[in-house]
């Protein structure tokens, strides 16, 4: 076992002695540590005897005491302070805290170097060393035999949690959600103390980092391999789990993460061909409801959700999502909500159960995005559903809203539904894509880059690489295909309202 502050003040060649905090003597040391600087609390990891010259030690009683508050908070076990060295004057308030909280307050005589004290600690750590190498071996062979399905994940944690003799909790640090659909939900009064901080870096400012909250001592650690995945560790005793252990503790927990989210993908991969497939039509009604139940979505009651990750603008063309919107279908699965997903033209389409709450899909998808979702449906309906979905989309993107439901809310363009829409757009723009699947053209591209120009001549053919005078010929031509006057306000904006729902129609 590391050696505890009693200990190390009975060793004769220290020739230490203590000023305060008696009632912490049995407080374990597992290293020391030197720092002048002025936030000394934050080069604590737990268990440590922190020395300083003095630097460290603000003159005012104020600041002393909120030293000690701080170190006890980080897990620190004692305070040494350099005799003769630059130390202010020790204040009654300070040391009356160190007697409170308790934190065993250290002189460390003049002129004894403080290497002595550290290899003190080191050789006493000897045995504790071994210890913790069997422990983390320990650790690692649990990983070996979890399996990588993710029904065993909490079995993994569990199993953690008793070797490290500590509660454990894996959270999202940005909503502290469970990480795991299975996992334990953080403690009420953590919560509570934590919500205000949601989605801030304050919430756990280091990568491991002791709290003192409502009296307890609280670590959190970052989950190496995922992002915003926080390890929170509750002990259930003194001293703290080893902090080395920890750290191999975490890595075990990212390794098994990793391994239950390759399986996903997997899934999701699969999941993706099935959707191309149906949305094209090339699937029966009965092949549709086998493969939806294989993913645990109700055949006959589920929702296609549609979204992009830019809702801040209805006008551009949907730019690339890149990875943005790669992660909702992990996202969805920790929050319990099944789903079947495909990425297409720099849109994402999602079918889900049909009583999954607005909330979810916005949160999980995230705060810019945009998301149509279709009035429910069942296998026969999927193609409609995606009409449905776009359309609502439109809206939602043109409304600057973050998730509109079709046939609900605000109108889109003053129409209805998705049949208006088409109907407008075969009849106004037709004539254009008939003439393009005959000849060799580009007339939508030209007419939208027109519109975008704000008509000007100039600019389209800057734009497009072509001649003012070919640009010219090109609008002429759509006023001859579509009998409109290109020169009316009226006719600019009604092909403005179909390129509008051509675009956010196009799959």
């Amino acid at each position: 076992m590391a050696i505890t502050v009693a200990e190390l003040l009975a060793e004769p060649q220290l020739a230490l002695t203590l000023l305060a905090g008696s009632a912490g003597m049995d407080n374990r040391i597992t290293w020391a540590h030197t720092s002048d600087l002025p936030r000394l609390w934050e080069w604590v990891t737990g268990g440590e005897l922190m020395m300083t010259n003095g630097l460290s030690i603000p003159p005012e009683a104020a600041g002393q005491v909120a030293l000690a508050e701080a170190l006890m908070d980080s897990g620190a076990s004692a305070l040494a302070i350099g005799e003769k060295m630059h130390a202010p004057p020790l204040t009654d308030e300070f040391l009356e805290a160190c007697n409170r909280l308790p934190l065993p307050l250290i002189n460390i005589p003049y002129p004894l170097p403080f290497i002595a004290i550290a290899r003190s600690v080191a050789e006493s750590s000897l045995l504790e060393e071994s210890r913790r190498l069997r422990q983390t071996a320990r650790v690692y062979d649990l990983l070996r035999t979890a399996g990588a399905s993710e029904d065993h994940w909490q079995s993994l944690v569990q199993r953690l949690s008793t070797e490290l003799d500590a509660e454990l909790f894996v959270v999202d640090r940005r909503c502290l959600h469970p990480w795991h659909p299975d996992g334990q939900a953080l403690p009420v009064f953590l919560a509570e103390e934590w919500t205000p901080l949601s989605g801030q870096a304050g919430l756990a400012g280091k990568n491991f980092q002791w709290h003192r909250i409502r009296g307890r001592h609280v670590l959190t650690m970052d989950i190496p391999t995922h992002a915003n995945a926080l390890l929170v560790v509750l002990p259930h005793s003194e001293p703290h789990p080893d902090a080395v252990v920890l750290l191999h503790a975490a890595t075990v927990l990212g390794l098994q993460l990793s391994r239950i989210v390759l399986s996903l993908e997997g899934r999701h991969r699969v999941a993706g061909e099935f959707l191309l497939q149906a949305m094209d039509g090339r699937l029966g009604a009965a092949e549709i409801e086998s493969r939806l139940a294989a993913f645990e979505v109700p055949p006959q009651g589920f929702l296609l959700a549609s979204m992009t990750a830019d809702a801040s603008s209805a006008d551009a063309p949907t730019a690339d999502d890149g990875g943005r919107l790669a992660s909702v279908h992990i996202e969805l699965w920790r929050h319990g909500v099944a789903s079947a997903s495909l990425k297409r033209n720099n849109r994402l389409h999602m079918v889900v159960p049909a009583d999954v709450p607005d909330a979810v899909l916005v949160h999980c998808a995230g705060a810019d995005a945009a998301i149509g979702v279709s009035a429910k449906a069942d296998v026969t309906g999927i193609q409609r559903a995606l009409q449905e979905s776009l359309w609502a989309l439109g809206s939602a993107r043109a409304n600057k809203l973050g998730l509109a439901r079709y046939a609900e809310g605000p109108s889109w363009l003053g129409l209805t539904g998705f049949e208006e829409g088409t109907a407008l757009v075969r009849r106004l723009l037709g004539p254009i894509f008939d003439y393009e699947q005959s000849q060799d053209g580009d007339l939508i591209v030209t007419l939208r880059t027109y519109l975008d120009s704000q008509r000007s001549w100039q600019k389209t053919a800057a734009a497009l690489f072509a001649h003012r005078q070919t640009i010219i010929y090109r609008m002429r031509k759509i006023g001859e295909l579509t009998g409109l006057d290109m020169g009316e306000t009226s006719t600019v904006a009604q092909l403005w309202f179909a390129l509008q729902i051509h675009e956010a129609m196009h799959q």
